[in-house]
């Protein structure tokens, strides 16, 4: 269970740490492989959402996952991408949050993870939390937590 204190200034702010799903850079599962390159390619990002047609998250693509699929047995060929959906190759195993309001496991699950999706109940993509926004927000905590309480040492704890 997190600190109340702790929690408190986490909250702090009155920008939210969830970046909304409109703008965060995504493809569709049934989009082909050179599809996604493209993505990952313009945006910069080395791994993105894919949604499906219902705007369902589904799972994630890298691009590492993407350039592998160009690998023949002596030589890339960047046209085996045009034949390949980003569903044939997506990581679809992977921890989302419903209740990003839950910041204790928002926490732990960004320790193993650079951003996590976020989904309401019927698996619609709704935005994601990044490990960026929420240490800037462990930066605020750290340089302001005697601004907002007392703070004693216990040296018996």
């Amino acid at each position: 269970m997190l600190d109340k204190a702790v929690e408190t200034l986490l909250r702090m702010s009155k920008d939210s740490y969830i970046i909304p799903g409109d703008v965060v850079a995504n493809v569709s599962d049934t989009n082909n492989c050179y599809h996604a390159l493209l993505v990952l390619t313009q945006t910069g990002y080395s791994k993105i959402p894919v949604l499906n047609n219902k705007e369902q998250f589904c799972g994630f693509v890298s691009l590492a996952m993407v350039t592998k699929q160009m690998m023949e047995s002596d030589r890339m060929n960047p046209d085996r991408l045009m034949k390949i959906p980003v569903s044939e190759i997506m990581e679809s195993d992977v921890a989302v949050v419903e209740d990003p309001n839950d910041l204790e496991q928002v926490l732990n699950r960004l320790i193993n993870e650079p951003f996590l999706p976020v989904v309401n109940e019927d698996r619609i993509f709704t935005g994601i939390i990044t490990r960026r926004e929420i240490l800037k927000r462990v930066n605020f905590l750290a340089h302001n937590l005697e601004d907002y309480f007392q703070v004693s040492e216990n040296a018996d704890k």
